[in-house]
This record gives structure tokens, C-alpha cells and sequence, in this order.
């Protein structure tokens, strides 16, 4: 199968499935290469927050299988905004490994979040990308997001 370009073929290999506390394992993995790709620095600790958060439904996440390998996962969770006064979904990553890019896998982890919040009856979706990372703003651009200029700050709490 090529690496480069859509391939019918891919929705056969690969699935999208929810991920839950049991599924920890094999997204840590994935979490530290997407800190690593996006040049962040990233805690090895947070295992039993993260397994906290799954079971308690305050993080959803969606993970991209071929097999029995996690390939891609998203990540999400919901919110409510003040000034459109209505729940909307924040996805705080979508990441797929590097040799299953540009082959739809994307596209499919997107398309999981995206009816996941019309079903809570989110009126919107919103996520950032680092400046640098002009293939995601092309991909979400293709996919019809509209892009907004802000800044985001962190405060670290610790």
C-alpha cells in the first residue's frame, strides 16, 4: 500500500474505537510522540489522573487501530461557552503517527469526534494547532474549519 495519498483501502485496516481506563497503556505511547512532534515538553507522570478522567467520562478519546496497534487517537472534551451560551467540544489533540498520514486516518478520527458532538449536542468544535504546523491548518481548513487568530496562555499550577 503507498504511504502518500488517500487509500479506500485504509478504512479496511484500520477502525476507530473508543478508548477506555484499559486502553491507557497503548496511548501513552501515542501521547508522548504527539508532545514530542509538537515540541512540548511532556510528564511521564498523570497515569492514574488520565485513567480518572476515562472512566469518569470528563475525557473522551478515540483511538485509530490497525490490528491490534493504536495508529492515531483524538482526544476531547466538553464544555460550555459563555458567550455563545451552549455546550461545545474542545479536541485537545488528533494525532496519527507519521508512516499513516495522508492515508485518511486523520480524516477518520475527526469524523468520530465530529458525530460524537452533534450527538451531546455540541453547537460547535473548537482546537488549536502550533503556528508552525501548516499540513494540520491545511488538513482543517479542507475539512471546512474556519481558523481564528488568538493567543493561548498557560499557568502552570504546580
Amino acid at each position: 500500500m503507498k504511504a502518500s495519498g488517500w487509500n479506500a483501502d485504509v478504512q479496511t485496516l484500520v477502525h476507530i474505537q473508543r478508548a477506555s481506563a484499559a486502553d491507557v497503556q497503548r496511548l501513552l505511547p501515542l501521547c508522548a510522540e504527539h508532545a514530542a512532534y509538537e515540541r512540548l515538553t511532556h510528564s511521564t507522570n498523570g497515569e492514574d489522573e488520565l485513567v480518572s478522567a476515562l472512566r469518569a467520562d470528563r475525557l473522551h478519546v478515540w483511538m485509530a487501530m490497525e490490528a491490534s496497534a493504536a495508529i492515531g487517537y483524538a482526544s476531547a472534551t466538553l464544555d460550555f461557552s459563555t458567550l455563545d451560551r451552549a455546550m461545545f467540544l474542545h479536541m485537545d489533540c488528533l494525532y496519527v503517527r507519521e508512516a499513516w498520514r495522508g492515508r485518511g486516518v486523520g480524516q477518520q478520527l475527526w469524523k468520530a469526534v465530529h458525530v460524537f458532538a452533534g450527538a451531546q449536542g455540541c453547537r460547535n468544535m473548537q482546537w488549536q494547532t502550533p503556528e508552525w504546523n501548516v499540513d494540520a491548518a491545511r488538513f482543517y481548513r479542507r475539512l471546512g474549519a474556519a481558523e481564528t487568530i488568538k493567543r493561548r496562555y498557560v499557568l502552570r499550577l504546580e
